[in-house]
């Protein structure tokens, strides 16, 4: 009797045990939370970027209009330099020897005539009387009006002799910045040599940055005009373009530019067209020569959808997204984008709709069809200005 009593216990303890375990296996783990973004719509400008290169308002370079022996320089290379400030002086003294050698030969010109004058008057009251002939009257005439030729000659070459003069001393032509000179004191300098430019001074605190478009995208842009009946007009400074310059290290440029230049004409060798912009450089931070992309809105996409870009996997030109469903269930989904926008979003063209809830972090850990629980995250954007 004890026996079974203690089979029976042994029973109903292993079958309790086993119902635990059974009921511990069948708990249920709660679905995992995801964070998630909804998606935006807005009017979305189409920007496009193209590639320029800066120079100053005014870049002129300094040459020598003389030939001659380098004898000074005036300047501190790199600095900022006045108009009218000396910057170079040739060697004057051949110039000197020339200017002195006129003056002699104007100041013999001149006695020369002193001299065709008193022979003109003294002859022609002679010649009034008969005294003399018609033929030393009209001989004295051409020699007083010879003499007066060779003086103007004379006064002339003393002229260009003293320009000459001038040029041996270099002046700036402008307010700006001088680079390194190319040239160095007992250099000979002048025309038609390899170093004939000296250096060069650039006025840079407004840039111009010259960057070409495609003549496709030229005839897009124009073709309004041409519907409308109006003019292509430049955009007066005062109007805000809108152009953004982005340097070579992905610097945004904290200020706008304005178009102010359109090519005449098409290069037929790259079919593209040359647009010029400025920049205002009040800081000086910008130089001639430096690389920067010239972003520009295009055109403005009405009610446009956009998706932050860490939302997307993209695997050999396909999108593809993780779309979280009213039901909360995860669906693969593939996109297509039509570009970026605010450097960290993507303007979505299809596969999605405003309001779906995309899966934002945590893209490796969910796959379609799993439960999650989506906790939104606030987007920081703002809306673009019409």
């Amino acid at each position: 009797m004890k026996r079974s009593v203690i089979l029976f216990s042994l029973s109903v303890g292993m079958a309790l045990v086993i119902a635990g375990c059974k009921e511990k296996g069948t708990t249920e783990i709660p679905p995992p939370n995801v964070q998630v973004v909804e998606v935006i719509q807005s009017d979305v400008p189409i920007n496009q970027d193209f590639v320029g290169q800066i120079y100053g308002m005014f870049d002129i370079a300094i040459r020598s209009r003389v030939e001659g022996f380098l004898e000074g320089i005036h300047f501190e290379e790199g600095r900022g330099v006045k108009k009218g400030q000396l910057l170079y002086t040739i060697d004057p003294q051949p110039f000197e020897a020339k200017v002195n050698g006129f003056k002699g030969q104007l100041a013999e010109a001149r006695t020369m005539l002193v001299k065709a004058e008193s022979d003109l008057v003294r002859i022609e009251p002679l010649a009034e009387i008969n005294a003399v002939s018609k033929s030393d009257l009209d001989a004295a005439v051409a020699q007083r009006d010879a003499a007066q030729a060779a003086v103007e000659a004379a006064q002339a070459a003393l002229e260009s002799a003293q320009i000459e003069l001038g040029y041996t001393r270099i002046y700036s032509p402008i307010d700006g910045i001088i680079g390194k000179t190319e040239a160095y004191q007992g250099d000979f300098v002048g025309r038609g040599f390899a170093d004939a430019v000296l250096n060069e001074v650039s006025r840079i605190d407004t840039v111009r940055v010259n960057f070409h478009i495609p003549e496709e995208l030229y005839l897009e842009l124009v073709m309004p005009f041409l519907q409308s009946g109006d003019s292509i007009r430049v955009q007066r400074r005062d109007e805000d373009t809108g152009l953004t310059m982005i340097l070579s290290d992905g610097t945004i440029y904290p200020s706008k530019g304005n178009l102010d230049f359109v090519n005449r004409q098409v290069d037929p060798t790259t079919g593209t067209i040359l647009l010029q912009a400025t920049f205002p450089n009040p800081s000086l931070v910008l130089r001639p020569g430096q690389f920067a992309r010239i972003r520009a809105t295009i055109d403005l996409h009405e009610n446009g959808l956009l998706l932050p870009q860490r939302c997307v996997q993209e695997m050999q030109g396909r999108y593809n997204v993780f779309v979280v469903t009213d039901e909360n269930t995860v669906e693969f989904r593939e996109i297509e984008v039509g570009g970026s926008h605010a450097t960290s979003f993507l303007v979505v063209t299809s596969g999605l709709s405003a309001g779906e809830k995309v899966v934002y972090e945590g893209l490796q850990m969910v796959r379609s069809g799993i439960t999650v629980n989506p906790v939104l995250k606030e987007l920081s954007y703002t809306q673009p200005q019409s």
